[in-house]
């Protein structure tokens, strides 16, 4: 004998704080065997245990060894023996720990069983034809749903554990034979360097794995879908699947992924084209529109259509603001509405949109404090945004600093702005993808899917913008 059952099972409950959700068991087999068993009871498919693991122990005759009880065991689900130092570790992950007095080594049943989501198709990133599945909060429902895409031996998946209290699981995931083993190493690296107490969801390693986090242009993909990860794996990126979030991780990133959306692959490639198009206007729409409407009205007027000068001055009479104040308030009311509504409960937040953007617009124009065509301008200002939904945050800033510039500064502010942002981020380098290819610098065979594109029958390479070993998609 090793160990005393009972006395061994009160040591790593004491380890584990006397929670109120660790279980011990000691349970005497007709072959009058003496078993312990530790779990957490919050964390296992109960019914699995009785029936599975507590009933077959019960009814054995004979004196067993942990192999033997391995192997009646094993019809379960993933049975293994492992050390006493790995107890603890297995026991706060959801397994069943069994020890006899006689072995020094445990078994460790996994029958984890806890409240997971069905999978949905995401909020943003509805479709009208294609895959309506999203990734949910369970990393293992997320690691089929990619392996359905993929019934290759070339799929790599690779295990890793951040945080030093919550020891998150996070996969990285890759095609052996695309992806490039430069990339793959340098994103494990930085992703074994992170050293954080806890990963609560996959927004956590962004910054991590970022070459500038402090800039404000977002360098990682982050996806809801797994038939987009899938793709963009097949193209020779890498994905960071991280355990208790919806989110995947993609790298390399450029930034025309944004204006791309699976969409555009299940239609037409002449509709793919016209709708990419439309999202570049509604960008430039979001972030310069309501720059440039000041500008001309406080700097500009004498180029300004002689109607619709003569339409703002007869609303804008009398108002007790100036033309950047004016926009300011407009803006930043219409932010506050969004947040009220955003956290609010669905019955109230519907009642908080309808009396803020009829009552309250309708009013404020009635009672001369903001102009119609101040508010026509920041609404569909406000709205373009969500043509691009992924960079709405980071628009929603650069459309204040456009603001700010071109409320001081004029068109040539505005101008001055728009070429210094363009310059920063063609300097910006993702895994060894420049941020702005295929246009800065121009790749030819990648213009093929960049704002215009092509028949799917015409892309027979991959991307050239960053690095993968092999270049031919088809023959």
């Amino acid at each position: 004998m090793f160990f005393n059952i009972e006395k061994k099972l009160q040591d790593f409950k004491k380890e584990l704080n006397d929670s109120m959700d660790v279980s011990v068991k000691v349970i005497e087999t007709l072959g009058t065997q003496k078993i312990g068993l530790i779990y957490l009871k919050s964390m296992i498919d109960n019914q699995l245990f009785m029936e599975g693991v507590c009933k077959p122990l019960t009814l054995t005759k004979q004196v067993c060894s942990l192999d033997e009880f391995k192997s009646k065991l094993i019809n379960l689900a993933d049975v293994k023996i492992i050390k006493e130092n790995e107890v603890i570790e297995n026991i706060v992950k959801g397994t069943v720990i069994l020890c006899i007095e006689s072995e020094k080594q445990f078994l460790a049943i996994d029958i984890q069983k806890y409240p997971a989501r069905l999978p949905a198709e995401p909020p943003t990133s509805a479709v009208i034809q294609g895959p309506r599945e999203g990734f949910v909060e369970d990393i293992k429902t997320n690691i089929t749903l990619i392996r359905r895409k993929f019934y290759t031996k070339s799929l790599v998946l690779k295990d890793l554990h951040v945080g030093k209290y919550s020891n998150t699981h996070i996969v990285l995931a890759y095609i052996k034979g695309i992806a490039d083993k430069k990339v793959v190493k340098e994103v494990e690296e930085k992703l074994k360097q992170i050293d954080i107490d806890g990963i609560i969801d996959s927004h956590y390693i962004i910054e991590f794995l970022e070459k500038r986090p402090q800039s404000l242009f977002k360098q990682v993909g982050s996806i809801e879908k797994p038939d987009i990860v899938a793709a963009k794996m097949l193209e020779g990126r890498v994905a960071i699947i991280v355990d208790g979030s919806p989110i995947v991780l993609t790298v390399p990133f450029l930034f025309l992924e944004e204006i791309q959306s699976s969409d555009d692959y299940y239609n037409s490639h002449v509709y793919g084209a016209f709708i990419r198009i439309v999202r570049i206007i509604g960008l430039l729409i979001a972030v310069v529109l309501p720059a440039s409407y000041i500008s001309l009205r406080i700097f500009h007027f004498n180029v300004t259509p002689i109607k619709f000068l003569v339409t703002i001055t007869n609303t804008t009479k009398g108002l007790p603001f100036t033309p950047f104040f004016e926009m300011i308030f407009i803006s930043l009311l219409f932010q506050i509405l969004y947040e009220v509504s955003l956290r609010l409960p669905s019955y109230l937040g519907l009642a908080t949109s309808i009396v803020g953007a009829l009552i309250l617009g309708d009013t404020g124009v009635k009672a001369g404090l903001i102009s119609p065509p101040g508010v026509i301008i920041v609404a569909l200002a406000k709205i373009a945004l969500y043509t691009v939904p992924e960079q709405a945050y980071q628009l929603s800033l650069l459309q204040y600093l456009f603001l700010f510039v071109g409320g001081s500064l004029g068109m040539l502010g505005i101008v001055g702005l728009v070429v210094y942002l363009i310059t920063y981020m063609a300097s910006i380098d993702s895994y060894g993808a420049p941020y702005l290819a295929p246009f800065a610098p121009r790749v030819r065979k990648d213009l093929k899917d960049a704002i215009l594109m092509d028949n799917v029958r015409n892309m027979k390479t991959r991307p050239q913008s960053f690095a993968n070993k092999n270049l031919t998609r088809q023959k």
